[in-house]
């Protein structure tokens, strides 16, 4: 076995958790998560409003625009050492990057549509 492997157990061959690995997870589902509703909420409020492809085009902008803050949030874990990746200590800020990336996952789409509809139905 080698290193990485072992930062996964401990010596009672317990399973640990790696937090690199659990951030890079979460913001893997994140986006999946935030795409989905990009495109079954702000796509079908843009659809409304605008016939032709510019729903799809805005659809590409908004997921491309978010890439760099999941990464933010996934850059501040992959940097930690293996011991460090292991260290309970760091459950409460990997609470905290949770929340606020599973929060701009979210509420992120459900505000844009809101924001989208407002706009469509003052125009």
């Amino acid at each position: 076995m080698n290193e990485l492997s072992n930062s996964h157990t401990s010596r009672t061959g317990s399973h640990t958790r790696d937090w690199r690995k659990s951030m890079s997870d979460h913001v893997a589902w994140a986006l999946l998560v935030y795409t989905a509703l990009q495109i079954f909420l702000t796509v079908k409020a843009l659809s409304a409003g605008f016939s032709s492809v510019f729903p799809y085009f805005v659809l590409v902008i908004l997921v491309a625009a978010i890439i760099p803050a999941c990464r933010w949030f996934e850059k501040r874990w992959t940097d930690l050492s293996d011991e460090q990746a292991a260290d309970m200590a760091y459950a409460s800020a990997f609470r905290r990057d949770l929340i606020g990336l599973w929060s701009l996952a979210i509420i992120l789409p459900l505000a844009l549509t809101g924001i989208f509809k407002l706009i469509f139905s003052v125009i």
